[in-house]
């Protein structure tokens, strides 16, 4: 009977030790021919503009299968939550619809040690959005900017020389960004000017998406916002930079040869030389897959010559 629980005893024992092995191995990762235990996979932290969130989360599920050692995480804010994470050095590419001021890029580097380097990723045209049944089909810089501007005198949409019939009074309800947006920085430089500021009493939401789709369930709203986000229930306006000139609808073609008023680059921050799998990303988003992507995604993808260019503001 001794003989018989010891045996037990040892095949117990060495059962225990099998389980124990094979735990080990699954927990170091299986091993590659060589011998040699892979690394593991690398996490890329990419935070801000929500004008660019969809276009982010695009680049970085079409990445997983260019290079599956690498994870690209994802999520919006706002330009300015984006920069402010690049200035604390938590993320390793900030995603921004304006360039960093020379502020912003002074603390970065106060507060890492490393100077806040930028990549022009692509271009948006920014739409704006009226419903579907407005009558409305074109809108100059100057009336935007009376419209949205602090002093501004259009508030109803007859003095826009047309009748809104779903719309019972008349009013213009103005649907814009909170100030942490790269979306509004860039609207009050390029239409209402940088000595302007914004009439009160606008409706400011958090994100891109979310002006549209209230502009869609709102027959008196005019609103601003990434021409990637247009939908079946809004309506694009052509926009003239004057009175009297052509107006013109935004796309890829006339944000490239400038003709449409309100368009600007796109960018991502790093903060110093990026590291190897870092650079080799931010070169993939700017290869022709890349830049498919930017296309596909309702962006404006960075010309093919080379030529990368600022817009200049509307406002003159």
């Amino acid at each position: 009977m001794q003989k018989i629980m010891r045996f037990k005893s040892a095949l117990l024992l060495s059962a225990i030790a099998a389980f124990a092995g094979l735990l080990l191995q699954i927990g170091c990762g299986k091993k590659s021919e060589d011998g040699s235990t892979p690394a593991e996979k690398v996490s890329i932290q990419n935070q801000g503009s929500d004008t660019m969130v969809n276009l982010a989360q695009a680049w970085a599920e079409a990445y997983a299968e260019v290079d599956s050692a690498v994870s690209v995480e994802v999520s919006g804010g706002g330009s300015g939550t984006g920069v402010a994470a690049l200035i604390n050095g938590t993320v390793d590419i900030a995603n921004s619809s304006r360039k960093l001021e020379a502020g912003e890029m002074e603390k970065a580097k106060q507060n890492t040690g490393k100077d806040p380097q930028e990549y022009m990723v692509g271009y948006d045209a920014l739409a704006v959005y009226v419903h579907k049944d407005n009558p409305l089909e074109e809108i100059t810089i100057e009336q935007i900017g009376q419209i949205y501007s602090e002093g501004g005198t259009i508030t109803k949409w007859s003095q826009l020389g047309v009748k809104n019939a779903a719309c019972a009074n008349d009013e213009i309800i103005r649907v814009s960004r909170q100030n942490n947006s790269g979306t509004y920085h860039y609207f009050r430089e390029a239409v209402l000017g940088k000595d302007h500021d914004f009439k009160l009493g606008s409706v400011d939401m958090n994100g891109s998406k979310d002006v549209v789709e209230l502009v869609s369930k709102t027959p008196c709203a005019i609103g601003y916002s990434g021409m990637g986000y247009a939908t079946a229930d809004v309506k694009t306006l052509r926009v003239a930079k004057k009175q009297g000139e052509p107006s013109y609808p935004p796309s890829i073609e006339t944000t490239l040869d400038h003709t449409y008023p309100i368009s600007r680059p796109l960018y991502m921050y790093t903060l110093g030389t990026p590291s190897e799998y870092l650079q080799k990303y931010l070169d993939w988003i700017h290869s022709d897959a890349g830049q498919q992507i930017v296309k596909e995604s309702g962006y404006v993808p960075l010309p093919k010559d080379g030529s990368l260019e600022s817009a200049t503001p509307a406002k003159e």
